[in-house]
């Protein structure tokens, strides 16, 4: 029986994605059975043949293409249909793995019987490395996941929301699929949703995962309409959202937004526009109360970014 299902998205990812693969190949296990389900999401390269190479080192792979790009979250949901492991986790194709972190990372799932396991990971921006570690102090203990959302001024689990960074239960089912049709953002909801209705979870200190960031063809990097996709991302977890937890839901959307009105020089003018038509619009959907509140708990320049887009305030 496999024991795990390792997903890996991968759009235009032939420089990359057999680091990747190398990576997991370095992380097979006599003691369990891996597959990996590889989603080519419309790539242009030889993404394709890349992945191909990797059958030999990975017996259980498994390589699904899409004619054109459908986006992040759909490529997730694609390998999410094919995996059969007792346990899934998530890896992008310009990311890879220490040795050893797979096992590690399926021992902590069995050992803390809970529904899924978050975990630290290394961010890598050229030779530079720094570990970032998950928002929770108490480690290797069964937690309820809801008692992880708030409080809403600090820094908690949903501000967290990488999927790669833990493992979960494949029973969970349509809790682990991404909202259809995002680009960008599509973790948020997905990690709302995680801690609102999940039983139960655990973070452990392992920190084998390599976020490798600063790509040039990263979608953090590109300044086009698909950045928008966060807008959307957020009208889903403000649909969601139960009252007690909407000031948590507010202070996460106002410093996104602001990251991105800092960054708006990247847009095209098109883009700015209907930027600034969305954020005034979201912003509009929060009592005042509670927007006034999150627009409070930052800092005060990132708060003056929001200014212009503040019902009744200049246009931007």
């Amino acid at each position: 029986m496999i024991t795990l299902s390792v997903i890996v998205p991968v759009r235009d990812g032939e420089a990359y994605l057999g680091d990747a693969l190398a990576s997991l190949a370095r992380n097979r296990t006599r003691e369990f059975e891996t597959e990996v389900v590889v989603v080519d999401d419309g790539s242009a390269d030889a993404t394709a043949d890349v992945a191909e190479d990797f059958r030999r080192d990975l017996p259980g792979l498994s390589l699904v293409r899409n004619a054109a790009p459908l986006g992040l979250a759909d490529a997730r949901n694609a390998g999410l249909k094919l995996a059969s492991g007792r346990y899934v986790t998530f890896l992008d194709a310009d990311d890879w793995l220490a040795p050893g972190y797979l096992p590690r990372l399926v021992a902590a799932i069995e050992g803390l019987g809970c529904d899924f396991v978050r975990v630290d990971h290394v961010q890598a921006e050229g030779r530079k490395r720094e570990t970032h570690r998950a928002p929770q102090p108490r480690r290797g203990v069964v937690l309820d996941p809801r008692e992880s959302i708030l409080p809403a001024g600090l820094k908690t689990m949903v501000d967290y929301p990488y999927a790669w960074a833990g493992i979960y239960r494949r029973e969970l089912g349509d809790l682990l699929a991404f909202p259809s049709g995002l680009h960008t953002a599509e973790d948020r909801p997905w990690i709302w949703r995680l801690h609102r209705l999940a039983r139960s979870y655990a973070v452990v200190s392992l920190a084998g995962l390599f976020y490798r960031r600063g790509l040039p063809a990263s979608l953090t990097q590109i300044g086009d309409e698909r950045q928008l996709h966060f807008f959307d991302a957020y009208d889903i977890v403000l649909d969601e959202t139960e009252p007690r937890y909407l000031p948590k839901a507010a202070r996460n959307l106002c410093a996104l937004l602001a990251h991105h009105a800092e960054l708006a020089e990247r847009f095209t003018p098109a883009v700015r526009a209907r930027f600034d038509e969305r954020a005034r619009a979201v912003l509009a959907r929060l009592p005042r109360e509670t927007l006034t509140e999150a627009i409070g708990g930052l800092e005060p320049e990132r708060a003056a970014l929001l200014g212009p887009y503040l019902p009744g305030g200049p246009s931007a």
